[in-house]
């Protein structure tokens, strides 16, 4: 009888902690809304959630140093008239928020350095083509000020959110809900989920399907699907016996998935996130008190399970911390800011390690903060490549914040200028 051989591997003892009481955030009423996504963002500078608040929506953003019991009367970012369903921060200016909500409209925020000391009801841009609430935001990985909004009007709509202008409009691809929709790496092809159990990988620009497969999974349940490496898709659904499933394909020959394991019968939808520099996912479960992690790799099985983080209380949502945030002295590979009832928890995974000099193999260059294209440049079909960073010294934000820019020229019919500067004051 041969010995099952153990498959050698770095991330074996990823080890997944909870911070000390005093570096939470308490006392924070976390939105009870029954939506998939994540109610959370993060960034080397801030972190929000989406709250409950009455007579609309409201989010809260926190510099991440303003830990403990957070005063009731700390002002949100409260313009939205319906509840907010869903909010991402820029990749590229980490004072950029953008936010999606029940009232059909996606708005961009500009958060002042040091956090907020008023409300902020006024956004930058008021971005408005959606028929039904807006659930799922993504930015573009690669060309700066370009985001994705999907709507339960089963509509995709690229902005240009420097103009404010709806450049592409994907309307005739989804005959359901859509479930998902995020980027590849460097942001030339789209990967969605709908509720006709469809993943489908578009051509942003035409709005054109390049492949897509049927029946992922056979529940019906929601799927949600992200690219991995080498162009691969990394898929979380159910069965038809209501079993939580991760699949993995390839988009090239999409007849059979590479693997298909089933993990157990919790009801919560699996949010996968994935990251390049290390070929791990997580899998964090709505209502779960766990953090599943695998890696994703070139030998069969391909997904292969590494641990669980457990904790004692269930997850109502989850924001993820880019590379550039993490404490590279301390080997921190992820850090997820888990959302419970009334706080948020920061969740660090680290790989233990003696020596505490950087560790290049667990840090390859990284994506940084600069974009690479600019977004007339990127919708007139010049591809962006990822600008990478070194972590080595830890990240500094050695790049000047970009001013925020707003250019309405079919918009509005005053001389531009004024009130772009108008505007940007009152943001």
């Amino acid at each position: 009888m041969s010995r099952k051989v153990v498959r050698a591997s770095k991330f074996r003892h990823v080890f997944g902690q909870g911070v000390k009481a005093d570096q939470c955030y308490d006392d924070i009423r976390i939105s009870q809304m029954t939506w998939d996504s994540n109610f959370c963002s993060v960034n080397p500078k801030f972190v929000a959630m989406i709250v409950d608040a009455s007579g609309g929506g409201a989010f809260l953003v926190l510099p991440l140093n303003k830990t403990g019991r957070i005063d009731m009367s700390q002002p949100t970012v409260c313009g939205h008239t319906g509840p907010v369903l869903d909010i991402e921060f820029c990749p590229h200016n980490d004072n950029i928020i953008a936010s999606g909500s029940e009232d059909c409209s996606v708005m961009i925020w500009e958060i002042p350095e040091g956090g907020l000391v008023t409300p902020l009801k006024d956004p930058v841009v008021k971005l408005e083509g959606h028929s039904k609430r807006v659930g799922i935001l993504s930015w573009h990985p690669t060309a700066h000020n370009v985001l994705m909004s999907a709507g339960c009007d089963n509509v995709v709509i690229l902005w240009n959110v420097a103009c404010g202008e709806a450049m592409v409009r994907i309307d005739s691809v989804h005959p359901d809900l859509i479930y998902s929709a995020c980027w590849n790496r460097d942001g030339s092809q789209i990967l969605t989920s709908c509720k006709d159990k469809t993943i489908r990988v578009l051509d942003p620009r035409k709005g054109t399907v390049i492949a897509e497969k049927e029946k992922t999974h056979e529940g019906s349940r929601p799927v949600k699907a992200v690219f991995v490496s080498d162009g691969k898709i990394l898929s979380t659904g159910f069965s038809r016996m209501s079993e939580r499933q991760v699949a993995l394909w390839d988009p090239k020959s999409f007849g059979e998935p590479l693997t298909l394991q089933e993990l157990d019968t919790s009801s919560g939808v699996l949010l996968p996130f994935f990251d390049p520099d290390t070929g791990i996912v997580y899998l964090c479960g709505k209502g779960d008190s766990s953090i599943r992690y695998f890696e994703v790799t070139d030998e069969a099985p391909y997904v292969h399970y590494l641990s669980m983080y457990s904790s004692k209380e269930s997850q109502k949502g989850m924001g993820y911390m880019p590379k550039r945030g993490l404490e590279v002295n301390k080997c921190e590979i992820a850090r997820f800011y888990k959302l419970h009832e009334r706080k948020c928890e920061p969740v660090v995974m680290t790989v233990p390690r003696k020596s505490d000099l950087f560790q290049e193999d667990l840090y390859p260059d990284t994506m940084g903060p600069e974009p690479s294209v600019e977004a007339n440049e990127w919708f007139e079909g010049k591809e962006g490549q990822p600008i990478l960073i070194s972590l080595k010294d830890g990240f500094a934000t050695t790049t000047k914040t970009k001013e925020f820019k707003v250019h309405k020229t079919r918009i509005e019919t005053e001389p531009l200028g004024s009130r772009g500067k108008e505007k940007r004051k009152k943001g």
